[in-house]
């Protein structure tokens, strides 16, 4: 079960929008977003401030890389953080579709919580999983965590 869900691909083909969006600035999913941005599938690159920024990402964040970013932190750093701060930006800029970048482990569970927040064109996109330790304690994590979110069904 854990295979399907968070394993094999369920991630979108990007699609031209707004904004790209990349969760929790990870490592992995980081250089997607960017390689999406400089490609022209959108004019902006948000990315979700992790709570342990990485090298790149705070390059990325300095303004090092050449794309018109904007980097926030979630409140709460979470997922549904994350779905709440693209639905407030969304409805501020006027967005009306938007490809958001994150693990393919957490693409399921993303794309619940963002559509229970932002009503626009969606694209969930699938960087690589991390690898090792990390995938297998994510992995658990994640299973969890869906469950809590299917409980309380909210924004």
């Amino acid at each position: 079960m854990s295979a399907a869900l968070y394993v094999l691909p369920h991630g979108d083909k990007p699609a031209r929008a707004d904004a790209v969006v990349v969760l929790a600035g990870s490592s992995t999913r980081l250089p997607v977003g960017v390689r999406l941005v400089q490609r022209g599938i959108a004019p902006l690159l948000v990315v979700s401030r992790s709570s342990d920024p990485g090298p790149y990402e705070r390059r990325v964040c300095s303004g090092a890389v050449s794309v018109h970013v904007l980097c926030q932190r979630a409140q709460p750093y979470s997922t549904q953080g994350e779905a709440r701060m693209i639905a407030r930006l969304a409805k501020a800029d006027s967005w009306r579709g938007v490809d958001v970048v994150t693990s393919r482990f957490h693409v399921f569970r993303a794309r619940l919580l963002i559509e229970r927040c932002y009503h626009g064109a969606l694209h969930i996109v699938a960087a690589p999983n991390p690898g090792g330790v990390e995938l297998i304690k994510d992995l658990a994590l994640e299973s969890v965590k869906l469950v809590y979110h299917e409980l309380r069904r909210t924004c």
